[in-house]
């Protein structure tokens, strides 16, 4: 605590009150004797004004005195009831009151002696009194040293003055593979049909780092900011590389919160998409990626409005503008150069309202979104990219939900849809004559959550994204410049999610990836994920 040097604040104020109003009685005295000059009347009543106030403040001053001394006296009185009860509790003895009655047993009889009403004595009712304030006394110690270890560990310095929260997960995801994927610890979808071969491997890029600051208020507004990064960039071209993962951004936002407005800046999640299913298995991409969950992580603004509603309900409206992404890999590794939707010149716009209500305790929500873009590729072929979008978490029982997404669009390969493809080629894409095509696509995903306990969940979950044949077909000449054309993915997931404590979690999980490929059989693989991860 911050010592001062000098006498209190409100004592200095009151002692120059004090003197002023001397000085000012013993010029009155000296005006009225025929001084050489005398007030005015409105002087006079500034005067008496004065010393009233001067007269008031020293009763208040000593109102605060007596009331300070009797605080000190009870704070006494209480401290010597708390060591005596403490002396009696480590000393085994009791008080006489409890020895005369309840607390002793009768001398002739050896039964206990209680008053005759059936009502507790005196002495019994203080000293439960007693025990009571101790109790409550413990308690109160308990929930403040909780607290000051609670700011001890969530301590983080901060070259500013605003408070700065570090948090983060470091997860091992041990797997076994069957089949052939993509990638393989993270796979998206299957790319060989030989269930036949299999793979071990074990990696920790999954695990993550985050930062929270939390700033001044701003025009009413509250405002803080996060970042979220991983090791899941790429895999370094060195020995051994596939163990040490580049570290990657994923998402860093600032914020401006009101009551029941916000507005969002940074790169974050699709606010069109806003659920996903739950898997430790998939943190560097989301599960269901590329097979019915839309996701990016796109620099964006937007504004949300919520509205409340009667009978704990109420209704959230967002709008804002995003990178218009279109999925391609970039040209270079370090230089950057306009994307399709970015050399429309214009963002994309998305547009999302969802109402919710308050079930036994759960969130009952279901939401609708729309997405809009301009794609501008090489000789001046222009694609519109559009989606309308479906999202719902409905609780089906105490413990348990069901949620889910769908989605119907065309170009959207920049957010997940279309397998990441937003365009077909009906022949070489370097030729002028070429033309170009948005891709349709559909899909969407469901999953069913079950919370056995605060600690245990199971999740089970389904997802499928399904380009249309039709124009897959009519582009089959762009295999062989862009790769083979994917005409759907499946993907299915289970897992045991359990968490012993709060930073703790174990997690067992089976995953099923089956894609079909353009005149050719079904390519399947699964793998299983064991993991192990600390929260911090």
């Amino acid at each position: 605590m911050k010592q001062g040097n000098g006498l209190p604040g409100w004592i200095r104020k009151l002692t120059l009150a004090a003197l002023l109003a001397g000085g000012v009685s013993g010029w009155t005295q000296d005006s009225a004797a025929g001084g050489p000059s005398s007030p005015s009347d409105s002087t006079a009543a500034a005067i008496r004004e004065l010393q009233q106030q001067v007269t008031e403040l020293r009763s208040a001053m000593e109102q605060m005195r007596a009331e300070a001394a009797q605080s000190r006296a009870e704070n006494t009185e209480l401290r010597d009831e708390l060591q005596t009860m403490r002396d009696q509790m480590a000393s085994g003895t009791q008080s006489p009151a409890e020895g005369s009655y309840g607390g002793a047993s009768d001398a002739a009889g050896g039964r206990e002696q209680v008053a005759p009403d059936g009502a507790k004595p005196a002495g019994a009712a203080q000293s439960q009194s007693l025990e009571g304030r101790v109790a409550s006394l413990e308690e109160s110690a308990q929930l403040l040293n909780s607290k000051v270890d609670d700011q001890y560990q969530t301590k983080v310095e901060s070259a500013s003055k605003y408070r700065v929260r570090l948090s983060g997960l470091i997860l091992l995801n041990l797997f076994s593979n069957r089949g052939t994927t993509d990638n393989l610890d993270i796979p998206s979808f299957a790319s060989g049909p030989d269930l036949g071969h299999e793979s071990f491997g074990a990696t920790l890029r999954q695990s993550e780092i985050g930062l929270e600051v939390f700033g001044p208020t701003v025009a009413g507004a509250k405002t803080s900011g996060s970042l979220q990064a991983d090791f899941a960039g790429g895999l370094p071209s060195t020995w051994n590389g596939v163990n040490s993962g580049v570290f990657r951004l994923q998402t860093a936002d600032v914020r401006l919160d009101w009551e029941h407005t916000s507005i969002v800046a940074g790169q974050d999640s699709l606010f069109i998409s806003p659920l996903s299913p739950t898997s430790f298995a998939s943190l560097a991409v989301p599960a269901f990626n590329y097979a019915g969950n839309l996701w990016a992580w796109t620099p964006q603004l937007r504004v949300e409005h919520r509205f409340d509603l009667a009978g704990d309900q109420n209704i959230t409206i967002q709008g804002g503008i995003l990178d218009n992404l279109t999925g391609e890999f970039p040209s270079n590794s370090y230089f950057r150069s306009a994307g399709p939707g970015e050399v429309s010149g214009q963002p994309a716009y998305a547009f999302r309202t969802a109402w919710t209500k308050n079930v036994s305790g759960q969130h009952l929500t279901l939401g609708a979104a729309g997405y809009y873009g301009r794609q501008d590729w090489p000789f001046d072929h222009y694609v519109d990219s559009w989606a309308g979008m479906a999202d719902w978490e409905i609780p089906l029982a105490r413990r348990v939900i069901f949620s889910g997404e769908f989605y119907r669009g065309r170009g959207i390969g920049g957010i997940g849809g279309g397998m990441g493809r937003s365009v077909v080629y009906s022949g070489n894409p370097a030729n002028v004559y070429t033309q170009v095509r948005g891709l349709d696509a559909i899909g969407g995903w469901s999953q069913f959550k079950f919370k056995a306990t605060s600690k245990l969940e199971f999740n089970a979950g389904f997802g499928l994204d399904n380009p249309t044949a039709s124009e897959v077909r009519g582009a089959a000449a762009s295999e062989s410049y862009v790769g083979p054309l994917l005409v759907q993915n499946r993907s299915a997931l289970g897992n045991v999610i359990y968490r012993p404590r709060s930073n703790l979690l174990f997690s067992g999980e089976y995953r099923h990836l089956q894609s079909f490929e353009l005149y050719s059989a079904s390519e399947s693989a699964e793998q299983f994920n064991l993991m192990m991860g600390i929260l911090f």
